[in-house]
């Protein structure tokens, strides 16, 4: 076939089912004798519990079950990942609450009203016990412990035993916070659960589940190794999901209450989380504060970096603690030759919501730290700071290049989007307006951020499941192992089988997220989609293609060498033109011979890919209310061969939108108490389409040679990138006032506190000695791998 499909902008398929409303999430499903479930939920951060009395809300109207945690004996069990074996999660707290919003009882009603209100007549006994909230302050042996019986409030740790900083001339310094977020998808969590089969394909399943997650296989599989059922007998279907971000990852307490509760009373039950309840319950994102030293010669070269990082885990040692401890150790060296790194990693147990995954998960947090590290090496040394970053990038030979802490990049030139970002911008042309300014006293000063970022996609490789199928009416099915929540799968898988077998995409229908319909996947986390699934769909259709030209040979008298596709998408014979045969032909041949043209297989990539790029960030700060006005942002980001421009964009403005976000507006904030102070969307300062602005987007496209489409991912890279730029270029604004550093987020009561004390003589001290804790860390024992730490 001539010409291809593949690098073009092409509409996404999926749209119209979600702009017309025909599409189905798990909040409007209609599931006969349904029933509802409310949680009752701690007011308190921390307490020992009691007594629960039910009584009142058993016997409310329209209530047909009350259940507490000796009701259902549902085991302790951990989320998507394991921090610390000896801290599982109850779904339904027993002895003690350790957070403010921690489900402690669940109320099953025949409507959701009756639910809800009879919650309130559910009455708890709590015995209050001090909280500790504050990440740092819960290393201290002294503070109150969360589990007594850990004797500490590190849930898992480890540490560097080398001096990165011995032959350093220059040290630079800064504790910097990467501020708590709430996830916010526009859908939050949200299940049904039906005990027995659903449907014609799941006749033998002893459990149905419906439930918006970004990995149904690893769902079902998780719930099945919790509630002890045969996997194969669990059947999960994820409908339309209104966003993930990392939130929707793994089987929550919620999740685990809900199907027990179906199961105990025989009949379908469902939750859909509210959004007071998301900002509580949901597992929070970020939440590091890192102590970073970075040594270099005079010159500006880097001689090595020192890392001291603590990761808020919340309650129930929530896996970022593990996150700190893989992707953002893998991923401290970014775009540098360094020849030299420590670093220590503690995950602290805190009486908040658990945190874990959000947009990049570890990655943002790894250059956010080393992007500022690089700005405040350029004042100290009096270099622009395009100019330090040019003198330590690795370079284009170097590739493969196998980092100090484990990471083996694929491919990189990290000066290609670094060189089209300035361009853009035109750098020089934006440094001196920001001089005229300043030469005028001007009090609205300008700021230009730089960030130059790589990060890991589909970490440690693996496998993905896909499948191709072509029907006697000439249409086609294929199917993949990951799970879209809106990132345009459908519209991406359906033009590399389309490419491949020149059948129209209209022709071609797309099913997912659904374990009767799918074997298997490894769902949607840490963008491998395309790479993964896009390349296991692929490879079906080559091998449905060559099933099809055999077949067709036969059909024609004809070799098969000399059988072709021709660019009607029809089969011929090299040198006969006037003699063809359409898919339906050949693939009806093939059901008459009671065959089918099929192929189900899975990809193998042998390891993570690097995407990376460069994000310049202009902005005004008025140094007399401290409001930071985002003007420009320029994103050239890089993720390999480019399959559809318009998804690419649209994955970029996204993630440019809660990248800025992070920098200007939002974090989650509590009290001393452990009280929520941004449980609603009049207090978590999330920006609306209206805050924000036009973003500039651009590509380079370096293929990787770990896959055959030379794909990286490009989810969560604008995110990486752009935090840093705009923090950058807060911080530049101010620089002649003797502002250094100022912390995340960039609020305008932050800024004009930085400027006072700039002005007055006394700038805050952006560093202090790490706590102690990180001294007794155990020694990081092993090599880290792509997929976290051995």
């Amino acid at each position: 076939m001539a010409g291809s499909i593949l690098g073009t902008s092409v509409r996404r398929v999926e749209d119209l089912q979600l702009i017309t409303g025909e599409s189905t999430y798990v909040g409007n499903l209609a599931l006969d004798g349904v029933l509802h479930a409310a949680f009752v939920r701690s007011p308190l951060a921390h307490a020992k519990i009691l007594g629960i009395d039910t009584t009142e809300a058993k016997a409310s109207p329209g209530v047909v079950a009350v259940f507490t945690a000796a009701d259902l004996g549902l085991p302790a069990h951990h989320g998507l990942m394991v921090v610390n074996p000896d801290l599982p999660r109850p779904p339904l707290a027993t002895d003690r609450v350790r957070f403010v919003g921690e489900a402690v009882a669940v109320v099953i009603g025949e409507t959701k009203a009756a639910a809800v209100d009879a919650v309130e007549l559910v009455e708890v006994d709590y015995d209050p016990l001090p909280a500790v909230v504050d990440m740092e302050a819960a290393l201290d042996p002294a503070s109150e412990p969360q589990f007594p019986e850990l004797g500490s409030n590190i849930a898992a740790g480890a540490r560097s035993d080398n001096d990165p900083l011995d032959d350093a001339e220059v040290v630079v310094r800064a504790r910097m916070v990467n501020q708590r977020l709430a996830v916010m998808p526009m859908e939050g969590n949200a299940i049904a659960a039906l005990p027995g089969p659903w449907g014609e394909e799941g006749a033998n399943d002893e459990l149905t589940i419906w439930v918006s997650t970004q990995m149904p296989h690893g769902f079902r599989n998780q719930a099945a190794t919790v509630l002890g059922l045969d996997a194969d007998r669990v059947r999960v279907i994820t409908p339309h999901v209104g966003g993930g971000f990392g939130g929707k990852a793994g089987l929550l307490a919620e999740h685990t209450v809900v199907i027990g509760s179906a199961r105990a009373l025989g009949r379908p039950v469902t939750w859909v989380e509210t959004r007071s309840e998301n900002l509580v319950s949901m597992p929070h994102g970020r939440a590091q504060v890192g102590y970073y030293e970075l040594g270099l010669t005079r010159e500006g070269v880097i001689t090595g970096l020192r890392a001291r990082v603590v990761a808020d885990a919340g309650a129930y040692a929530g896996f970022n603690g593990g996150l700190v401890m893989g992707p953002t150790f893998l991923m401290s060296q970014g775009v540098y030759r360094i020849p030299k790194i420590g670093f220590d990693a503690a995950a602290a147990l805190t009486n908040t919501t658990p945190v874990g995954a959000f947009r990049g998960a570890g990655r943002p947090e790894a250059t956010a730290y080393l992007e500022r590290m690089m700005d405040l090496a350029a004042d100290e040394l009096g270099l622009d700071p395009v100019e330090i970053r040019r003198r330590n990038f690795i370079q284009p030979t170097d590739f493969p290049y196998k980092t100090i802490p484990g990471a083996h990049y694929d491919i990189g030139d990290y000066d290609l989007p670094l060189r089209e970002a300035l361009r853009l911008v035109d750098y020089d042309k934006v440094r001196e307006e920001q001089a005229t300014r300043r030469e005028a006293g001007d009090p609205v000063m300008l700021g230009v951020g730089v960030s130059v970022y790589v990060e890991i996609t589909a970490g440690g490789g693996g496998t993905e499941f896909g499948s191709v199928t072509v029907h006697a009416d000439g249409s086609a099915t294929i199917s993949a192992g990951t799970s879209g929540h809106g990132q345009g799968h459908p519209t991406a898988f359906a033009m590399l089988a389309s490419d491949r077998l020149g059948i129209p995409m209209e022709k071609i229908r797309f099913v997912q997220s659904d374990t009767a319909a799918v074997p298997r996947g490894g769902g949607t986390g840490g963008s491998r989609s395309l790479q993964m699934g896009g390349n296991a769909v692929r490879a079906a259709a080559e091998d449905v293609l060559e099933q099809a030209r055999r077949r067709a040979a036969a059909m024609l008298e004809a070799s098969v060498d000399d059988v072709q596709l021709t660019e009607d998408g029809e089969f011929g014979v090299a040198g006969v033109p006037s003699v063809t045969l359409t898919w339906a032909q050949v693939a009806g041949a093939a059901e008459s011979d009671g065959a089918e043209l099929a192929a189900a297989l899975d990809f193998r990539q042998e390891g993570a890919t690097f995407p990376f790029g460069a994000h310049v960030a202009v902005v005004e700060v008025d140094t007399e209310t401290g409001r930071v006005t985002p003007l420009r942002h320029v994103a050239v980001d890089d993720c390999g061969r480019i399959l559809n421009p318009l998804l690419v964009n649209g994955q970029q403005h996204g993630g440019l939108a809660q990248g800025i976000a992070q920098a200007l507006y939002e974090e989650v904030v509590f009290d001393s108490e452990g009280q929520p102070l941004t449980a609603t969307l009049a207090d978590y300062r999330m920006p609306s389409a209206a805050d924000l602005f036009t973003f500039e987007t651009a590509n380079t496209e370096t293929p990787t040679p770990m896959n055959p489409l030379g794909a990286k991912g490009i989810g969560e890279s604008a995110t990486v990138g752009s935090t840093p730029a705009v923090q950058n270029a807060v911080v530049d604004a101010l620089r002649p006032l003797g502002v250094r550093h100022v912390d995340l987020p960039c609020t305008p009561e932050r800024v004009w506190r930085a400027v006072q004390d700039a002005r007055s003589g006394n700038p805050a001290d952006f560093w202090r000695e790490p706590p102690a804790a990180f001294a007794t860390l155990p020694l990081r024992h092993g090599e880290v791998v792509e997929g976290g730490e051995i």
